[in-house]
């Protein structure tokens, strides 16, 4: 049975605002928070009803009352920062927001978690949702997320079902992260690429995650407590990847292909000298970078299609084609 009242966490974001949108086609109310105040009104202009909403601070049973599923896809996303802002955006908001849906009788959390909690200098093809992941995690990003996915699963219940997925690399056309960053770094009009440009990668189409999400919502019963890995399912290297989006925007930029480890020591020597200065202004190369751009990283998807019933459909290329036909990413 179909929920009719969705709340939606991170709605303002490059996945939010997909998952929204589709929840709203299908007649749904949903209730929407993020980060943007202008893109609120947007969603609002399109039936949502939105509320701005601290998850880490404010009370947060309005916000959830009369829900039948909450998608908590708000994070702070980056391979760079202070820790304690990631562990209040992405540990105890998720604690709070679960303690919230349960007191108010919330039937579903679906979770977005993240596979950079698998992330390690080496190659990893098929990771399963079991696979090991490594006892330090790269970065405090993927250190809070893994902790919250674990709270979102040890409180699967009869009467509160809770599901996580790790949608990779996610491409929307409201996308801030993924595309912007690949053409903010190429604005010298030359890119580095770790691992001469081979690592496989497999980027995912927000559409693809957004059916992902319903998938869960609509299995909860029988994924409750389930972890899925999520992706494109077509992986690719970077460097046709990264060819391929400079010629779609009619970009010219020279690609310069280094080794992974060249990249690695060259990160953690820009990331020694952030720190030691004090500085919490992103380097320009990290360790997480080096890691997911050198190394190649693919999953098996079969969890998933066994028991959400869920598969791809779009391509990686598919994915490009659609974010910048939608939108323009322009960069000055």
């Amino acid at each position: 049975m179909v929920a009719n009242v969705a709340v939606v966490t991170g709605a303002t974001g490059g996945l939010g605002q997909v998952l929204t949108s589709v929840l709203l086609a299908q007649g749904r109310s949903v209730i929407a928070t993020g980060r943007n105040k202008e893109t609120g009104a947007l969603l609002e202009r399109k039936g949502a009803r939105f509320v701005r909403a601290d998850l880490a601070e404010d009370d947060l049973s309005g916000l959830v009352a009369g829900a039948d599923t909450v998608f908590h896809l708000a994070a702070l996303s980056s391979p760079w920062g202070n820790h304690n802002d990631f562990v209040a955006a992405n540990i105890t908001a998720t604690k709070r927001l679960l303690a919230a849906a349960r007191q108010a009788q919330c039937r579903r959390f679906i979770f977005t978690s993240s596979p950079s909690i698998y992330t390690s200098a080496k190659h990893q093809i098929g990771l399963k949702e079991d696979s090991a992941v490594p006892l330090k995690p790269v970065n405090a990003y993927a250190q809070t997320k893994l902790a919250a996915e674990r709270a979102v699963l040890a409180s699967a219940a009869l009467d509160f079902q809770t599901v996580a997925l790790r949608p990779r690399a996610i491409i929307s056309p409201y996308d801030g992260v993924l595309l912007p960053r690949l053409l903010q770094a190429a604005k010298s009009g030359f890119l580095p690429l770790p691992g001469w440009g081979n690592a496989l990668i497999e980027p995912t189409d927000a559409r693809d995650v957004t059916s992902a999400l319903l998938a869960a919502e609509a299995c909860a019963g029988q994924a409750s407590g389930q972890v899925f890995n999520i992706s494109g399912g077509h992986p690719v290297p970077l460097k046709s990847f990264v060819r391929y989006v400079f010629q779609k925007m009619n970009k010219k930029v020279r690609l310069l292909p280094v080794p992974s480890i060249l990249a690695l020591r060259v990160a953690g020597l820009m990331e020694r000298v952030a720190k030691l200065r004090d500085v919490e202004v992103e380097p320009k190369l990290t360790r997480y970078s080096a890691m997911v751009l050198g190394y190649s990283q693919t999953f098996d998807l079969s969890r998933a299609a066994h028991v959400l019933h869920w598969a791809p459909n779009y391509g990686v290329f598919e994915a490009v084609d659609w974010a910048l036909e939608e939108r323009s990413y322009a960069v000055d």
